[in-house]
């Protein structure tokens, strides 16, 4: 069956179909357009945990600050649709701004709460706040059994499970790893801002990621010297934070599952990137 764009929730509901009583699970890729091999992995993943899968592209003014890219964020919906086809897409939804927030809902937000105030959120304070209520009405308005988002935005991944447990949505949050090419660069639909020196300076984040892991038997401060020294000696990377965690974004602990999360201007590009990795059990905290 040929790939159905829906731009109305009425189009939707007919694209849909009303699989839910028909036993079918929907599987749910949300994304903003630009799509990339990264968001077609999101569908490979879909096609594991549904057997209907839907991708919606819909550019979030709310998790847009006041002096960042909403208005040149890129946009091309018949390419991302023939792509989207292509990887085995059933349905997509691409509504307009206004029947996604109709008119005299502006104000009703999702907060965040705390773990939306650091990091990302210390930089783009109302980003996550955007972010959680766009996925809360895509989640209303497909009721998918499971959702699939990158690992690459790795906070987004931890505050939507928080989002979901939170509310009791009963949707399976899945997170893909980070696609990237062949340089190392992770998949990003901001990429294509950066010029041909940028990019080249751009490798600096993965670069770092990898060197911190690489140090993680000397412990949490060997790790974050290691990354700031990658970091420190890249040319045109203004460093906005690089964070070392556990896997739900609190302290790091010896033995357990880490999370090295870094973002830093570009050029006039900001990119965020982060690895995945196991600190070892005689480690020491970072003091």
């Amino acid at each position: 069956m040929a790939v159905r764009v829906a731009s109305t929730i009425v189009d939707l509901h007919e694209s849909l179909a009303d699989p839910r009583t028909g036993g079918r699970r929907i599987a749910l890729v949300p994304t903003m357009g630009a799509i990339h091999d990264g968001h077609l992995g999101l569908v490979e993943t879909a096609r594991e945990h549904g057997d209907f899968v839907a991708a919606s592209v819909f550019v979030n003014p709310t998790q847009f600050g006041p002096d960042e890219d909403f208005e040149r964020y890129p946009r091309d919906l018949d390419r991302d649709v023939d792509l989207l086809a292509s990887a085995g897409v059933d349905v997509v939804f691409a509504p307009d701004i206004e029947t996604m927030y109709p008119p005299g809902t502006e104000s009703v937000m999702v907060d965040p709460g705390p773990l939306g105030q650091v990091l990302e959120g210390e930089f783009r304070p109302t980003h996550f706040r955007g972010v959680l209520t766009v996925v809360a009405k895509l989640f209303a308005l497909l009721r998918p059994s499971a959702a699939i988002f990158g690992e690459k935005d790795y906070q987004q991944l931890v505050l939507v499970r928080h989002l979901v447990r939170s509310l009791h949505l009963g949707v399976d949050v899945v997170g893909r790893p980070i696609v990237r090419d062949d340089d190392g660069l992770a998949k990003s639909s901001r990429n294509v801002y950066l010029s041909d020196a940028e990019r080249k300076a751009a490798l600096a984040l993965s670069h770092a990621l990898r060197e911190g892991a690489d140090a993680a038997v000397g412990g949490t401060d060997a790790v974050l010297r290691a990354a700031n020294g990658v970091l420190d000696a890249a040319g045109d990377v203004g460093l906005d934070y690089l964070a070392l965690t556990d896997a739900e974004l609190g302290d790091p602990a010896p033995g357990e599952p880490a999370r090295l999360l870094v973002a830093a201007r570009v050029g006039a590009t900001r990119l965020i990137d982060n690895l995945g990795f196991d600190l070892p059990a005689d480690t020491k905290r970072a003091t």
